[in-house]
């Protein structure tokens, strides 16, 4: 299998009060943290909190404890207790989230400490340790400046305090973000140690009628370290996964549960939070496949950017997610004779040296007379003014640049050695990061520029870039079919 993949991409660049709703796992302060369910359960929303008046204000903890197989679990929980909360805003919205670090301070930990020259610190510290943590909104096209959406110089250390003081723009798609911690060399650990949530910014319904009315079914895909850690490969996955902190882990690989009301369809809000794990999504009904209607892919309806101002449905039987994507889609029931309901991900070959993403099942999709406590979509209110995105593929093109991956063991000798992983202007030679490089590409306010980024590792690689979207527009220099041309980040 040849790893020489290249894609074409066109960017443009321009850079209260909290209402909890009941959930399962809340829990009592004194409580261990970041609780888990046992595998089997019948899969919950999130609890849910919403902006009022155009502000939403949460004060959040960031703890951690180590689970029964010696893996390190982390978590954002609300003050009282209420795991990974799913953010509500619209666009326009302020969202202010007060968080302290809970986690323990480590005695020592040379081997992640980084230092962060003072004129660029954001955060209250200016050197990184194993307990240190941020916040990421992904996909969300906040400003990467201090107290908003800043992940290279904010660390905020173990008993330390931090405000993020998120402005959304009034043109923010409406769809689906996540936020997880993003501290430069532990993001894979932490987020793996299921330290996410959702975060939705209101309205598609304005931009998708065919969603007002529906229950929304807000799901979280995390991956985490198999336990025992046996050596992966073959028939062994590289990653357990859980769906909505529900494991379906390796051997038995027991399903979850999902309801559904008979005849009900619901938007199911698909966000892939694994650090390295893809999915490739199917409902199956008795051995047949279902069409899925995708309404958004990375928070933008689909279709919507193209001048109507109206999202376009794309009907598929299986939605491939990377790590940091989203889909959402609406499903429909299965019916009342149907024996075997199911929710899997397909297998995705990743190549040569990559990770073995096995087929499973990750919930097993029953009829229930008894509705559960998700949030329905309300009716359209508003026309769509102008889309953030609106008219890019049309525009001129003021820049091309060519990009590429590629990794380099740091000792040859050693194939244990650590991997260096790189992404690097063709031409230029490839650095390891620091926070102190100076920027590989520069460009300016409103230019759009045509990007073909190829991989030359012998792995996937997912890509994206913070605060920015772009336009897909072709893979392997074959431009791709109109209705696939769709905004990602």
């Amino acid at each position: 299998m040849s790893s020489l993949r290249s894609i074409a991409l066109i960017f443009a660049f321009a850079l209260s009060v909290s209402i909890p709703k009941t959930h399962a796992q809340a829990q009592h302060p004194a409580a261990p943290p970041c609780p888990r369910f046992e595998a089997g359960s019948i899969v919950q929303n999130p609890p849910s909190l919403y902006s009022q008046n155009g502000v939403l204000t949460v004060d959040l903890a960031y703890r951690s404890r180590t689970d029964a197989d010696g893996r390190t679990l982390y978590c954002y929980t609300t003050l009282d207790g209420q795991e990974s909360p799913t953010l509500h805003a619209h666009p326009g919205d302020t969202v202010i989230l007060n968080v302290v670090n809970e986690v323990a301070a480590p005695a020592s930990s040379p081997e992640m400490e980084m230092s962060m020259s003072t004129p660029s610190a954001c955060g209250p510290s200016t050197r990184m340790n194993a307990a240190s943590m941020n916040m990421h909104f992904h996909g969300t096209n906040l400003p990467p400046v201090c107290h908003q959406d800043e992940v290279i110089s904010t660390i905020i250390n173990t008993g330390e305090h931090f405000r993020y003081e998120l402005h959304f723009p009034k043109d923010e798609p409406a769809g689906l973000y996540w936020y997880h911690p993003h501290i430069h060399g532990m993001a894979e650990l932490t987020t793996q140690g299921g330290a996410s949530g959702a975060l939705i910014i209101e309205g598609i319904e304005n931009l998708q009628p065919e969603v007002a009315g529906l229950r929304e079914r807000v799901l979280m895909i995390r991956d985490q370290t198999v336990a025992g850690n046996p050596n992966p490969g073959g028939k062994i996955p590289s990653w357990d996964l859980t769906l909505n902190y529900v494991p379906i882990a390796y051997p038995r690989l027991t399903p979850s549960i999902l309801h559904m009301l008979p005849g009900e369809k619901q938007l199911w809000r698909v966000a892939n939070a694994s650090a390295d794990s893809l999915v490739n999504l199917q409902v199956v009904y008795d051995g047949v496949p279902q069409t899925l209607k995708i309404v958004a892919l990375d928070g933008v309806p689909t279709g919507s950017q193209d001048g109507t101002r109206q999202g376009k449905i794309v009907e598929t039987t299986q939605i491939l997610i990377p790590t940091a994507g989203r889909a959402e889609f609406i499903v429909s029931p299965p019916g009342p004779k149907t024996q075997h309901a199911i929710l899997r991900t397909l297998g995705v070959p990743t190549g040569p040296a990559g990770d073995n993403d096995t087929q499973r099942t990750l919930a097993k999709i029953e009829l229930s007379h008894v509705a559960d406590d998700a949030d329905f979509i309300p009716a359209d209110s508003q026309v769509p003014g102008r889309q953030r995105f609106e008219g890019l593929e049309t525009a001129q093109v003021t820049q091309e640049s060519k990009l590429y991956f590629c990794e380099v063991i740091s000792n040859p000798k050693d194939p244990l050695s650590p991997t260096n992983f790189y992404i690097t202007v063709d031409g230029a030679k490839p650095r390891i990061f620091s926070p102190e490089n100076p920027p590989a590409i520069v460009t300016k306010q409103d230019s759009v520029e045509e990007w073909t980024v190829e991989n030359r590792a012998q792995e996937n690689h997912e890509f994206h870039i913070h605060q920015i979207h772009f336009l897909l527009e072709a893979r392997n220099g074959v431009a791709v079919p109109a209705d696939q041309q769709q905004f990602l980040g």
